[in-house]
């Protein structure tokens, strides 16, 4: 006697299972990772670089950037998707290519960000953060059906949600309303992306700000992650064709300073109580990290710890969906001029090949120039 299928797999049809399981096995293909470009205005404004800052932040200039990076030679040896803002989705080159086809022809799974951000009035009655607003409730289903159906036919495989969480443990957050809230929209959001045929990437993200230690992220980590996987079994996600975008378990940015050891202990711990083996990849946001410490290297040093510790022991994975810890340095190599493409894409190709390097827990230290580290691009036994 056979049982019959339960859950999402017995509402969708074969042919979509498999579309999704297959998209998100590339998407997670050994050394690869993310390139989060779906800033919603010029990724140069974060990039924490005065002379970056003064780049015009207009439609052409994020064309040109985009288009340079999207056009690297070499990224797709260690970028297997790139995650979109819907502008960009729809958007051509200055020579008339459209921006998918270059992330295609370059080896690589174009993305989009379907989610609309959130109002920082934020949920009735819930406390004030860290951030300086309450908690929130990340808007954007009401179209979502959609908007997914859009995404897939302008060349869209996989999809990205993100709901945002503050800590404090002094105020009891994130409060119990915030974690329901964003786990039940985080999982209805993966329910619709999966029936138009995307991969969803599902990023419940703590941020890092606060005075918090550690041990406070992680007990958090631990209930939302466990309150997450409650909320995707009940709306019936099929595991193999989804994936988790996570923050790593850290300290406040002012709280006491962790070790990445610490870090990627608590963090892996906290991942493997709460994350099923089916599914198929965890990728990192880098998060924001404290204004003396440099985010690129930072990020890279946290991964490929994460992997060297635990080599042989995790079920899924566990790379990078990076966006200003992948390109700072590249940013400040452009500073939007024609003459620095070539000088930019090899910073970009660097900083994913130090990843890809983390992604086997084999990246060294220092061993990536930075623009955060060496105060200029200009290194000489550096990549450039």
């Amino acid at each position: 006697m056979s049982l019959a299928p339960v859950g999402l797999p017995s509402v969708l049809p074969a042919d979509v299972l498999a579309e999704l399981k297959e998209t998100a096995k590339m998407l997670c293909a050994p050394g690869k990772g993310f390139l989060a470009a779906d800033e919603s205005a010029g990724p140069w404004l974060r990039a924490g670089h005065a002379e970056a800052a003064k780049i015009p932040d207009v439609i052409e200039n994020r064309a040109a950037y985009r288009a340079m990076c999207f056009s690297t030679p070499g990224l797709s040896e260690h970028i297997s998707g790139v995650i979109l803002h819907w502008e960009t989705l729809l958007q051509d080159d200055a020579t008339g290519k459209p921006m998918v086809e270059i992330i295609k022809e370059n080896g690589m799974i174009p993305g989009i960000k379907v989610d609309k951000g959130y109002n920082k009035k934020g949920m009735w009655g819930t406390p004030l953060g860290p951030l300086g607003h309450p908690e929130v409730a990340t808007v954007g289903l009401d179209d979502l059906q959609q908007k997914c159906a859009q995404a897939y036919a302008k060349g869209a495989r996989f999809a990205k949600w993100r709901n945002v969480l503050q800590l404090d443990p002094s105020k009891g957050m994130p409060t119990d309303l915030s974690i329901a809230d964003t786990v039940h929209t985080l999982a209805r959001y993966a329910s619709i992306c999966q029936s138009e045929r995307l991969v969803p990437i599902v990023e419940p993200e703590i941020v890092p700000n606060g005075n918090h230690d550690i041990n406070y992220c992680a007990e958090m980590t631990n209930k939302v992650l466990a309150a997450q996987f409650k909320a995707l079994a009940d709306h019936h996600i099929f595991l193999e064709g989804a994936v988790l975008k996570p923050n790593m378990v850290k300290n406040g940015l002012g709280g006491p300073k962790a070790s990445a050891e610490t870090i990627a202990t608590l963090t892996c711990q906290t991942l493997l109580r709460t994350v099923p083996p089916s599914m198929p990849g965890i990728f990192f946001l880098s998060g924001e990290t404290a204004l003396n410490e440099d985010n690129e290297e930072e990020a890279t040093i946290n991964l490929s710890t994460m992997n060297r510790l635990f080599a042989g022991k995790l079920p899924w994975h566990l790379s990078f969906s990076y966006g200003k810890a992948l390109q700072k340095t590249c940013i400040v190599t452009w500073l939007g001029k024609t003459e620095n493409e070539a000088a930019a894409q090899k910073a970009l190709k660097a900083r994913a090949n130090a990843n890809s390097d983390a992604v086997f827990g084999k990246y060294t230290p220092g061993s990536c120039a930075s623009v955060g580290t060496d105060g200029n691009v200009m290194q000489a036994a550096g990549p450039y």
